[in-house]
């Protein structure tokens, strides 16, 4: 009786599966080899002439599959020699070093720098991660790394991304130019609230102060008032500080419950955004490498070849070792044409021997990485 196509394709999986054991066996060998004679896991001139040997020998019809496949085989086999062979670096030993000397736990009391003034959002979510800060309020985000970096403050809150508007692109082009190690990160849920002096009432408003971004985020509240004038302003606390000084009854900030409670205002009418799922997510970044206990997400950037499939190699990478990626974010890289820095977040503990070998091998094989920090996220 004729096999059936399934059959077939069973019978073909047996032998694919026996001469990829026996692959991988022989890239074993061949790392001890390696590593015997000192000689490094990654070939790149032999994989290039290899695989353009296996595109010639493809059908024509399946060329692009050959070479995706056994791209993807060179990975696995690199990564094998690289466990055989051991993938430590001074990087890994440094990350070592920070899991072993870290406290279980960020000081209740330290000196934090925030962008703004008291009850912005970065001010939030600084009280949140500390229980006693000694806050310093900077006008912008490149001087709270620049106090991290000159040692003025011992951390800083940083602002990375919102649910809804995106990521902050300024932070991450700060990224590029400073020194800095994430921490802790933590997701604040942003409610914005009509907030006036305790003497008006809302029929007698008629301009409101906010963040742009703020403004963008209740437009449909807005849009329902009559006769009101909108005034952007540098940010929510300040939006409320201004009313809290100006005397005025018919003026009102969006902003935060907390700046009602710090200004003295109250409150005409609550949570007044679009969305109710609404977050913003912050990262506290110091100058010391510090990895506390419980470390489950990695921040790395890298600027990448322009070259087809440079990116591809890297994701593959984590495909191969099992690491679950959680955010990419490219940007330009200022004066040089088309090339990008690349921000990855990754969904892996510290403590895994698939994380330290991905590092390991990262640091030997893109002179532009840069490792961020592990660290936990809190809500």
């Amino acid at each position: 009786m004729e096999p059936t196509l399934r059959e077939r394709m069973d019978e073909i999986d047996e032998r694919l599966i026996r001469d990829f054991t026996d692959r991988m066996k022989l890239a074993g060998e061949i790392s001890d080899y390696k590593k015997e004679h000192g000689i490094p896991v990654l070939d790149r001139k032999r994989e290039t002439e290899k695989l353009r040997s296996i595109m010639d020998k493809s059908p024509e019809e399946i060329r692009e599959y050959s070479a995706q496949l056994y791209s993807m085989l060179f990975e696995f086999s690199r990564s094998y020699q690289n466990r055989r062979i051991g993938t430590g670096s001074e990087l890994t030993e440094r990350i070592r070093r920070a899991v072993e000397e870290t406290p279980s736990m960020l000081p209740d009391n330290a000196c934090v720098a925030c962008q703004g003034i008291e009850g912005a959002n970065s001010h939030i979510a600084c009280g949140k991660l500390f229980r006693y800060p000694m806050v310093m309020f900077f006008d912008s985000f490149g001087a709270v790394f620049n106090s991290i970096e000159k040692g003025l403050c011992r951390y800083g809150v940083i602002p990375v991304e919102n649910s809804t508007a995106g990521s902050v692109n300024s932070v991450y082009d700060l990224m590029m130019e400073h020194k800095f190690s994430i921490v802790r990160s933590m997701r604040l849920k942003v409610d914005h609230n009509l907030l006036a002096l305790p003497s008006s009432d809302i029929s007698q408003i008629r301009e409101i102060y906010s963040h742009p971004q703020a403004i963008s985020q209740c437009s449909a509240f807005l849009e329902s008032l009559r006769g009101v004038r909108v005034v952007p302003c540098e940010n929510t606390a300040i939006a409320a500080k201004r009313v809290a000084e100006s005397g005025r009854n018919d003026i009102a900030a969006l902003s935060s419950k907390q700046c009602m409670d710090y200004y003295g205002l109250k409150c005409l009418k609550a949570s007044v955004q679009d969305s109710s799922s609404n977050y913003t997510r912050f990262i506290c970044i110091s100058k010391d490498l510090e990895i506390y206990p419980g470390a489950d997400r990695t921040s790395i950037m890298a600027t990448l070849p322009h070259e087809p499939g440079s990116l591809y190699k890297l994701l593959s990478k984590l495909y191969a070792l099992g690491i679950n990626l959680n955010k990419l974010e490219s940007r330009p890289i200022p004066d040089r044409d088309f090339e990008f820095m690349f921000y990855f977040d990754l969904d892996t503990p510290v403590y895994s021997p698939s994380f330290m070998q991905f590092m390991g091998e990262l640091s030997s094989v893109y002179e532009t990485f840069t490792y961020l920090g592990s660290y936990s996220e809190i809500l």
